[in-house]
C-alpha cells in the first residue's frame, strides 16, 4: 500500500472522533488539520498514532511506564525512573527516511513547522529521494507539522498543491513540542536517528533490513514551553537513546562506520543539547551534525550474526535535562 494511503487509513478513527483523543478537528482551505496538541489538550494515544502515522504505518510504537521491565533498555541503563518509547520496523528506510524524517521545514512570512510524514514522499523535493527512491503520486496524502500554531488557510492550500492532491486529499496533524502527542512522537525518532545517520555517512541504508529503537519519554509538565521540550527530547535520544540494526552487511565494514554512527562521535557530546544550542545561537544549522545520533547503537551484521555495539547512556545528563523531581504522568491519556 503507498506510504500516503496507508497512514490516511491508519488516522481515520482520530479524523472520526478527535474528542476520544484529546484532539479537534477543522477544515481550512478545504484541508483537514487536526490539532493534536497545539490548542487542544492531546494526549498519549494522540501520540502514538501520530508517531505512527509519521512512518506511514510502517511502524510499531508503544510506550512503556515500567522501564526497568523492558529487555535490552533495562541491561543499558537499569535505574531508568522514565517511561520509555519502542518503535521498531521491517521496512525502516520508508518508514523512516521516506516519512518520518523531518526534513524540510514549511517557513512563510508569518508561520514556521518542521514538517514530516508520507507527505514528504509525495512532494519529493529532498534531495535524499534521489539516493532511497520511494517517491509517489498519491490520491491523498498525511503530514505532520511540529508547530507552536495551527497553519493558516494559505499554508494548507500550498502543502496540498506541492503533495499533488486537492486540498479535500489532503489532512495535517499537528502538534507543538511541548504537548504529550508532541514530545512523544519527537521521542520515537531514534530508529529514525540512526537511519538518517547511517545516510548521512554514505551507508546503504538498503542493507538495513530492520530495526527498533527505544528512548526514555520527557515528563509532560511543560506548558507552552516549546524551547525546554525540544532540549528533553533530544537529550532523550541523544543521550538516552537505544538503536538497533539488523543489517546485511560484513562485520569489517559495520566496526568501521559504528563510532560514527553514535552521538559520542561528535565533539559537542557531554553536554545538555540547550545548552549547545543557546552556544549556537540557536541555529540548529550550527550544532554539529554528527551530535544528531542516538546514545547506543547495536549494528547486527546479519552475515556473520554477531552484534556490534558502539555508544554509551548518560542517565547524568538526561536527568540532569529531564529534572530530579522524577516523571510527571498526570498528561491527559486516553
Amino acid at each position: 500500500m503507498p506510504l500516503n494511503e496507508a497512514a490516511f487509513r491508519l488516522v481515520e478513527p482520530l479524523v472520526g472522533d478527535p474528542h476520544a483523543f484529546g484532539a479537534v478537528a477543522s477544515r481550512l482551505g478545504g484541508v483537514t488539520v487536526v490539532d493534536c496538541g497545539v490548542k487542544a489538550v492531546g494526549s498519549e494515544a494522540a501520540g502514538l498514532l501520530v508517531a505512527r502515522a509519521a512512518m506511514a504505518d510502517l511502524g510499531r510504537v508503544e510506550c512503556h511506564e515500567d522501564a526497568a521491565s523492558d529487555g535490552p533498555f533495562a541491561a543499558l541503563w537499569p535505574a531508568c525512573p522514565w517511561p520509555i518509547v519502542t518503535v521498531a520496523s521491517d521496512a525502516p528506510v520508508a518508514a523512516c527516511l521516506a516519512a518520518q524524517y523531518a526534513g524540510w521545514k514549511v517557513a512563510t512570512a508569518d508561520y514556521f513547522a518542521m514538517a514530516s510524514g508520507p507527505i514528504r514522499a509525495a512532494i519529493g523535493r529532498e534531495t535524499l529521494f534521489e539516493t532511497i527512491g520511494l517517491r509517489e503520486r498519491p490520491a491523498v496524502a498525511v503530514g505532520v507539522l511540529e508547530a507552536s500554531r495551527l497553519p493558516p488557510e494559505d499554508v494548507c492550500i500550498r502543502l496540498a498543491t506541492d503533495a499533488g492532491v486537492p486540498p479535500a486529499g489532503l489532512l495535517l496533524l499537528v502538534a507543538r513540542t511541548a504537548s504529550v502527542a508532541g514530545t512523544l512522537q519527537v521521542v520515537a525518532r531514534s530508529l529514525e536517528t540512526s537511519l538518517h545517520k547511517l545516510h548521512d555517512l554514505g551507508f546503504d541504508v538498503g542493507r538495513v533490513v530492520r530495526g527498533s529503537g527505544v528512548a526514555p519519554l520527557p515528563p509532560s509538565r511543560l506548558g507552552n514551553d516549546d524551547l525546554a521540550a525540544i532540549g528533553r527530547t533530544n537529550d532523550a535520544i541523544l543521550y538516552g537513546g537505544h538503536v538497533r540494526l539488523e543489517i546485511d552487511a560484513p562485520d569489517a565494514s559495520l566496526c568501521d562506520i559504528g563510532p560514527r554512527v553514535v552521538s559520542s562521535g561528535s565533539p559537542s557530546h557531554g553536554r545538555p543539547f540547550l545548552d549547545l544550542f543557546e552556544a549556537a545561537g540557536r541555529d540548529f544549522y550550527a550544532l554539529d551534525p554528527a551530535l544528531f545520533a542516538p546514545a547506543t547503537v547495536d549494528l547486527v551484521s546479519l552475515t556473520s550474526g554477531r552484534t556490534h555495539r558502539f555508544g554509551g547512556m548518560r542517565p547524568d545528563i538526561v536527568s540532569q535535562s529531564f529534572g530530579a523531581a522524577g516523571p510527571d504522568r498526570s498528561s491527559a491519556r486516553a
